[in-house]
């Protein structure tokens, strides 16, 4: 006689009775490395197991960079149009309105201004999850408008960048953000006012052109990839074998592209050391 004998044949569990595990318990780094969520969270979302850091969004480094995550967002409300009525695979309004849907983000940066250390700054961040981190009109010009406040109340600005680079639905209006956004940080330079450009994972195409390679200091988070065209492009182009490393900001840094790379934990102690030292202000703990 055996043990268990089933009474019914087939899976007789309903769907609202199986029991799941919870998603986002744990993380997989592409190092094969598997970290809880809730510990990664607390180490500033970088791997413990390996230090790699993982992709995170402007809710993320405003929680690092200011106190208390207390700040003020500017221009909170801008939103794409579409006046060339630009269609691929979908329509882009219509891809608009589901970056938006899926992000709740109006667009591929927020910019806010706020206390950091005791002092205010203005921050201009980038979200990849919003069609790639591409660069359109309102992200142009949203850079542009942190930068005329920074301008105007005399607070150092960085930028942090995390894109695929120019937004192919806004074709030329696209292109036209990379002049804006670089004069716009040519008044901050005449002004004496410090620029910090951050280069996180991945900052390619139209901003490393542009505004993320202008910087007082250029920045960078480690392992993080940073170049214009891609990597093929570039061995098809030039007919030659690229390092292992190529485009990494360990490569930059070698080279002379990087002023230096910190880790996540010891981003906001870094950014406002180096805004005490080039404005002659004692050094805050």
């Amino acid at each position: 006689m055996s043990w268990f004998k089933r009474k019914t044949k087939g899976i007789t569990t309903t769907t609202e009775e199986k029991k799941d595990t919870p998603k986002g318990l744990w993380y997989k780094s592409p190092t094969g490395k598997i970290i809880d969520t809730e510990e990664l969270e607390k180490n500033f979302f970088v791997s413990p197991e390996d230090g790699y850091h993982v992709r995170i969004g402007s809710k993320e480094y405003f929680q690092i960079l200011f106190d208390d995550n207390i700040f003020i967002e500017l221009d909170a409300n801008l939103a794409s149009k579409d006046p060339l009525k630009f269609e691929d695979t979908k329509k882009y309004p219509d891809r608009l309105r589901a970056a938006e849907e899926k992000t709740g983000l109006k667009d591929a940066v927020r910019c806010a201004v706020g206390k950091s250390k005791g002092k205010n700054i203005v921050v201009a961040c980038m979200d990849f999850a919003f069609i790639g981190g591409s660069m359109g009109s309102v992200v142009g010009e949203k850079i542009a408008r942190a930068g005329e406040y920074a301008l105007k109340k005399k607070l150092p600005y960085i930028i942090i960048s995390k894109s695929g680079g120019a937004r192919m639905q806004e074709a030329a209006l696209s292109l036209m953000q990379l002049a804006k956004t670089s004069a716009k940080l040519a008044q901050l330079t005449d002004a004496g006012i410090p620029y910090i450009s951050l280069c996180t994972d991945p900052t390619t195409g139209g901003t490393t052109a542009s505004f993320a390679m202008l910087g007082d200091i250029n920045i960078s988070e480690p392992g993080a990839l940073i170049g214009f065209a891609g990597p093929r492009v570039v061995r098809d182009t030039t007919g030659q074998e690229l390092p292992e490393d190529f485009q990494t900001a360990e490569f930059l840094l070698e080279h002379g592209f990087l002023d230096f790379i910190t880790e996540r934990k010891d981003l906001k102690h870094k950014i406002n050391q180096y805004i005490d030292l080039i404005t002659n202000q004692p050094l805050r703990a």
